[in-house]
């Protein structure tokens, strides 16, 4: 159903299935799929598809052209994959380089003023909080959370606190945690939790909650005692740390570790009277 006052591009996709409010916007381009519900007064633009059962609320944004100085009007790209959630004025751009998209994975749930640039990739099941803002080029990996008024810049990785400010250029693992009010000037491992000790232990909490199994946390507990407690220079660590690992999560945090890294690797800031105690509940 389409509101009489909507304006729809003739050329737009639109699946019988899907609902359009009154004043809302669809350029040419536009795929909708089925039982997806575009809010009045949002803002569908040029080359976005929005898969199965989106739902785009009033004064949201989607696929509107970069902030970038680099793009120069080629085509390029914008998609929402299932079921996933975009709340009042969030805005998300398209890619810059041509032919290049933004990709929203399923199930992902943007809150309210949070913005996706271009060239983003975020994945399925993750939840942005109100005013989270992620640069150009920056994933974010499955199942993370961006607590309220997070900033991601270019190129990161995550799963952020609130008001937790990253560095260019940063990568941030799986099912990492970033205290709230941090500054993140290098990569956090994948599973790990930052406070302002820096690295203090795995992300005991996240890990339960995703199944994963007595085995695979205490590895990732063994690995964070190997690279952050047993003295060992950092690359004699991770290699030791790679030559020991049996789970898939411990591979995978190897992998990360051996990646090339232009900002380095967060460590552990001894300097600390009191580095906060880890938690053996695993």
């Amino acid at each position: 159903m389409i509101h009489p006052t909507a304006i729809v591009d003739r050329r737009a996709e639109i699946d019988p299935a899907a609902e359009i409010g009154a004043y809302a916007m669809v350029e040419g381009g536009v795929r909708i799929g089925p039982q997806c519900v575009i809010w009045p007064h949002a803002f569908i633009a040029a080359g976005t598809t929005l898969g199965r059962a989106v739902q785009v609320h009033p004064f949201a944004v989607v696929g509107h052209p970069p902030q970038d100085r680099a793009w120069k009007g080629a085509p390029s790209y914008t998609q929402v994959g299932d079921e996933t959630l975009i709340r009042e004025h969030v805005s998300v751009h398209r890619g810059t380089a041509p032919e290049s998209t933004t990709v929203i994975g399923q199930r992902v749930f943007l809150m309210a003023a949070a913005h996706v640039a271009h060239n983003c990739v975020v994945e399925d099941d993750v939840v942005l909080a109100n005013g989270v803002l992620l640069a150009g080029h920056v994933r974010v990996g499955r199942r993370a959370f961006l607590g309220g008024n997070a900033v991601v810049h270019q190129f990161c990785r995550t799963f952020l606190g609130g008001n937790a400010v990253v560095h260019q250029f940063c990568r941030i693992g799986e099912l990492a945690m970033i205290g709230g009010g941090l500054r993140v000037p290098n990569d956090v491992p994948p599973f790990m939790m930052v406070g302002p000790g820096g690295v203090v232990g795995p992300n005991v909490v996240g890990l339960r909650r995703a199944d994963f199994t007595s085995e695979q946390r205490a590895e990732l507990r063994l690995a964070h005692r190997t690279l952050y407690r047993s003295g060992l220079l950092f690359r004699d660590a991770v290699q030791r740390v790679a030559e020991t690992v049996r789970t898939e999560a411990g591979r995978r945090l190897v992998e990360f570790l051996q990646a090339p890294s232009k900002r380095g690797i967060t460590g552990l800031k001894r300097a600390l009277a009191h580095p906060p105690a880890e938690d053996d509940a695993l």
